[in-house]
């Protein structure tokens, strides 16, 4: 089982720099590899306070020199606002420069509000993003590539430094489209998922789902297909400490959906209105939901979740709204020093017993 940290790096207000958000995000991808996590994931937003991340691709390369092991991760490069050939060269670039540890992740984008900002129809959105699919592979596997599409055109050409992983970085899927999921499995690509804020059911139904796209094309989820699942999670006995995590948790989802629905906006434009929405969900439901609480309620949540979904990786939420920075960097030790041998230890347990 692998764990990677998410780090988002959003700014709440106006109490916390754009400078400090980013140096907070570097520095919970140091701490997160000396604690023993196997990825720092970075996501990729713009415009707005929700994540001050543009390029995912420019994170990994700064990370990649102050860090020397921990994987580090594209949680995604939306790629309907890409130039092709600039995405293709600066893959190969980022993965030279981190000594081959890239994982790539990609998704077709969501928020309209960026779209417009970047010249680009979100309907054509799941087109693009099909055709990067086309494209990547020839791009970072073949010495001269041409692409010849509706929306993509490059004629013969080769990206000057070539990846170091041979014949490409993982490719990580982001996606809630059963289309799109089913081509990630049939190419035989990694899948990203998440149930949100949601509970055990929920995540039984997501299981249900990739079994499904998996059998459709002829594979089976737990042999063939690698996916990891995002989610929020913290250990303390301080109450007030897990209910600031989960208030920040919260306003994540609001400003993402505002931005999704266009239900709220900002008064200057830039800091995005949090407003509460029908689909909020109570501290006492989020408890439930979540694995938050003591190391032991955290450690059993996760593993009965585990059982439930059998993913492959787990991205921890670290970096949310005005988290208190000292706090978090405590809790990715504590999960490094704690949490996951604990999960590991017992998950291998079956292994052993059936050798």
């Amino acid at each position: 089982m692998e764990f990677g940290v998410f780090i988002l790096a959003q700014q709440r207000g106006y109490h916390q720099t754009s400078r400090d958000v980013i140096q907070n995000s570097i520095e919970q991808t140091v701490v997160a590899e000396q604690a023993g996590f196997d990825t720092a994931w970075y996501a990729e937003h713009h415009f707005n306070n929700y994540s001050l991340s543009p390029s995912p691709l420019m994170m990994v390369a700064h990370a990649a020199a102050r860090t020397s092991r921990i994987r580090l991760g594209t949680a995604v490069c939306i790629l309907p606002l890409y130039h092709p050939a600039r995405f293709l060269a600066e893959v190969g670039f980022v993965d030279t420069v981190s000594n081959g540890r890239l994982e790539l992740g990609v998704g077709s984008g969501y928020q309209e509000f960026e779209f417009e900002r970047f010249g680009v129809d979100i309907k054509d959105s799941f087109a693009i993003f099909n055709e990067f699919l086309d494209l990547i592979p020839k791009g970072l596997s073949q010495k001269i590539f041409e692409h010849d599409g509706k929306f993509l055109k490059i004629p013969p050409s080769s990206i000057a430094v070539r990846c170091i992983q041979d014949p490409m970085p993982p490719l990580w899927i982001t996606s809630g489209n059963p289309t799109t999921l089913g081509r990630a499995v049939r190419e035989n690509h990694n899948l990203f998922v998440t149930s949100l804020l949601n509970g055990s059911d929920a995540i039984a139904g997501l299981r249900a789902k990739l079994e499904t796209v998996a059998a459709e094309h002829g594979k089976d989820l737990d042999r063939d297909v690698k996916f990891g699942f995002l989610r929020c999670g913290y250990a303390s006995d301080n109450q007030a400490e897990v209910d600031a995590y989960l208030d920040n948790a919260r306003f994540q989802r609001r400003i993402s959906e505002s931005l999704k629905y266009r239900r709220a906006q900002s008064e200057d434009g830039y800091m995005v209105k949090e407003v509460p929405s029908e689909t909020d969900l109570s501290f006492e439901q989020l408890r439930k939901n979540l694995p938050v609480g003591s190391v032991n309620q955290v450690i059993d949540k996760m593993l009965e979740e585990i059982s439930i979904l059998r993913p492959k990786h787990i991205a921890l939420q670290t970096q949310l709204g005005d988290f208190d920075q000292k706090t978090m960097l405590k809790q990715i030790e504590l999960w490094g020093e704690r949490i996951i041998p604990a999960i590991r230890k017992e998950i291998s347990q079956p292994a052993r017993a059936a050798a």
